[in-house]
């Protein structure tokens, strides 16, 4: 192939996955803008189960109430964490929300409609993965060791009926304030009270919102679709045919790629389409599970919430599970 009919090539494929990712990301970001600005997280908490196992299973299942990607469930996860959220419903939605929500469903059902099991594999996999590192960690009763200083202060100060949320994490879903000012999304007030603001006040704090989230998500999904494209024009299809093709090799060259190329969980069934003739099933759900929970992107974004030590627990445990499916996933499919 000459170097034109590649260029020619790898353009077509960025934009056909840069126009499929679009709508999915755009209307992410609506709804995590309306759903982050107008639920109240108080009355949220207080239904939620106690039980360790339990509770991390309803919290893996949270992100269908906010369906945000693994740019903004960070500090959503930080802001519940501080108003009393137990700490399995903490980590399960913090692992699963990226995930568990109707859009990232929809997108990987759209990306997969003629491998429904790949959807299907998705949300198990995710599910089962969130909800038993969040009741593992649940036996820490004392979670201190493992949380920043400023996570634990904030945790002390908390007043049980506290109606003005302290000003935390300035990155992933936060409103504008004035120009080149930043305002969290955590410092506005989300209790009852926040319902008696009129809707004309609240409108266009979403609509900057959504324009602020969708420049920082629009600009990741054009270099993850260039990146994808890159990868598919430029390698060589016998090394792609290679490290795709074995049931372990082929598992572990995509966790990898998942944890390095960080692409948003919205539309990251997109990238992991282009690589679904050439590698086995497990590896695409390995990418597929691992990538939103933690990656490189986020890396950043959960310091801010644990100390190094236990964002290492977390790492290997959803590593390990995803591995393990995966591969007995690949054994049998074979």
């Amino acid at each position: 192939m000459t170097f034109t009919n590649q260029l020619q090539s790898g353009f077509t494929l960025f934009l056909s996955l840069l126009v499929e990712a679009l709508p999915f990301l755009l209307l992410g970001i609506l709804l995590s803008s309306v759903l982050l600005l107008f639920v109240d997280e108080q009355a949220l908490i207080r239904r939620l189960p106690r039980s360790p196992l339990l509770g991390a299973l309803v919290g893996s299942c949270i992100g269908f109430l906010f369906p945000v990607c693994e740019c903004g469930n960070v500090p959503v996860a930080r802001r519940l964490l501080v108003q009393g959220l137990p700490t399995s419903v903490a980590i399960g939605f913090l692992l699963a929300a990226p995930t568990i929500n109707p859009i990232v469903i929809w997108a990987t059902w759209t990306a997969f409609r003629d491998q429904p099991e790949i959807v299907v594999f998705r949300v198990l996999f995710s599910l089962a993965i969130a909800t038993m590192i969040g009741w593992v960690f649940s036996f820490q009763k004392d979670l201190t060791p493992f949380l920043q200083p400023t996570v634990t202060r904030l945790m002390r100060r908390r007043q049980p009926q506290a109606t003005v949320v302290p000003a935390l994490l300035q990155s992933g879903t936060y409103l504008l304030g004035t120009p080149g000012q930043p305002l969290a999304m955590e410092t506005l007030t989300l209790s009852p009270l926040t319902a008696t603001i009129p809707w004309q006040q609240r409108l266009p704090q979403v609509l900057e919102n959504v324009v602020q989230e969708f420049r920082e998500l629009g600009g990741i999904l054009v270099l993850g679709s260039l990146g994808a494209t890159m990868i598919q024009v430029a390698a060589p299809r016998e090394l792609i045919l290679s490290l795709g093709q074995g049931p372990v090799v082929s598992i572990v060259a995509m966790m990898i790629l998942g944890t390095v190329i960080s692409i948003c969980s919205t539309v990251d069934a997109f990238f992991a389409l282009a690589f679904a003739a050439t590698f086995t099933p497990g590896s695409i759900l390995a990418f597929l599970v691992l990538g939103p929970m933690v990656d490189l992107k986020g890396l950043g974004l959960l310091l801010t919430i644990f100390r190094p030590r236990a964002l290492m627990y977390i790492f290997l445990l959803v590593a390990q599970l995803t591995f393990s499916l995966c591969l007995f996933l690949n054994l049998q499919w074979s």
